[in-house]
């Protein structure tokens, strides 16, 4: 799961991974869920899963005492006393390629996705000065510890040749050169760009493989935006529809009791942008993209305001958009593991109700 969607990539308020339990446990079946509640511990229980794996934490401050006075201590009580392990993956998921605004985008039915809102600052550069022969070998080791991905390339570089010269002292061990002679060597300059939060595997890759026994190398902080990791997605339909059949088959595809929208304009649907949960705060760099829509969990009310001729606005429901995220965890593991035991929580979450009215009644 953390390959999938590294723990560093969480936003900053987050606390996912994880939650409670021990990683040396044997598993005897995990059970996949969006929230974690008193009702989905007992059915965990019931089913024999000692895992349970949600998209929400149970456990996003500290506490100073464990009493059961509200559901998250009661939960906490229960799942140390059942020996269940519990594991989030929340915000790191949301900000991946495949994550939680994929397979929403995927549900819908869109085409050439692509995220919304990258992060910025994330990406450093990497500059070191290995000697010509061991060039390659220096190369292979940073790329395999995660070093020269730009978009859908690979094993990006930047390689210039030139003369490196030092004066090994005593004490010293030297590759090449005489100690207490200055040395000139033909060296190729390696540029190479990685995430910052990998920086320290990268660091030992290069150092297990360096020749030198006192590498030199540079690190430099990138303002560059991170195309590939980031807040919600775009992308677009293959055939246009209206307005209210978009809306109809978005209510029917995520089960929604009550599909908040604004003003109806008559425009064609056909660039969707979308966040889910509570993900109303792209909704700037939605209008900039052009979409013709934005979807997300929640919108606060004053954020409708001024906006029904930039945008379509369609409120989901927190818990309908995020709904199929146990589908990414199932496919991720059952993948790796394919007989290990998974199941899909039948409990709805949700503590949010919706009050139907028969027409009968409101002729009362």
């Amino acid at each position: 799961l953390e390959r999938f969607a590294p723990l560093p990539l969480q936003d900053g308020f987050d606390n996912a991974g994880l939650q409670i339990g021990l990683t040396d446990a044997e598993t005897t079946g995990a059970l996949l869920c969006l929230d974690v509640t008193e009702a989905v511990l007992d059915e965990a229980i019931a089913s024999g899963c000692n895992l349970i794996i949600s998209h929400h934490p149970l456990i996003f401050k500290g506490y100073k005492s464990i009493t059961g006075k509200d559901y998250v201590e009661r939960c906490i009580l229960k799942a140390i006393k059942n020996d269940i392990v519990i594991y989030s993956a929340h915000t790191n998921l949301d900000n991946v390629p495949g994550g939680v605004n994929f397979k929403i985008a995927e549900k819908i039915g869109l085409k050439n996705v692509r995220i919304l809102d990258p992060k910025e600052s994330s990406l450093i550069k990497l500059v070191t000065f290995v000697p010509s022969a061991q060039a390659e070998e220096v190369r292979n080791a940073l790329f395999t510890a995660g070093c020269g991905c730009i978009g859908n390339y690979d094993s990006c570089s930047y390689n210039t040749e030139g003369e490196g010269t030092f004066r090994a002292q005593e004490g010293s061990h030297p590759f090449c050169g005489t100690v207490g002679e200055l040395h000139h060597e033909t060296e190729v300059r390696i540029e190479t760009i990685l995430p910052e939060y990998k920086k320290g595997e990268v660091i030992r890759a290069l150092l297990s493989k360096h020749p030198y026994e006192e590498p030199a190398y540079d690190l430099y902080p990138l303002h560059n935006s991170w195309a590939q990791v980031g807040s919600g997605i775009v992308g677009e339909l293959e055939e246009p529809e209206s307005e209210l059949e978009f809306l109809k088959r978005i209510k029917r595809i995520f089960e929604v009791g009550c599909l908040k929208h604004n003003k109806l304009t008559g425009r064609l649907i056909q660039k969707v942008s979308l966040c889910g949960g509570a993900g109303a705060f792209p909704i700037p760099q939605a209008v900039r993209s052009g979409a013709d829509v934005f979807i997300t969990g929640e919108i606060k009310y004053h954020d409708y305001f001024g906006r029904e001729t930039d945008i379509l606005l369609a409120e989901l429901g927190h818990y309908e958009s995020e709904q199929y995220t146990k589908e990414i965890f199932y496919s991720i593991i059952r993948d790796l593991f394919p007989n290990f035991a998974l199941q899909f929580s039948k409990v709805n979450t949700s503590p949010i109700k919706y009050l139907y009215v028969k027409w009968q009644e409101k002729l009362k």
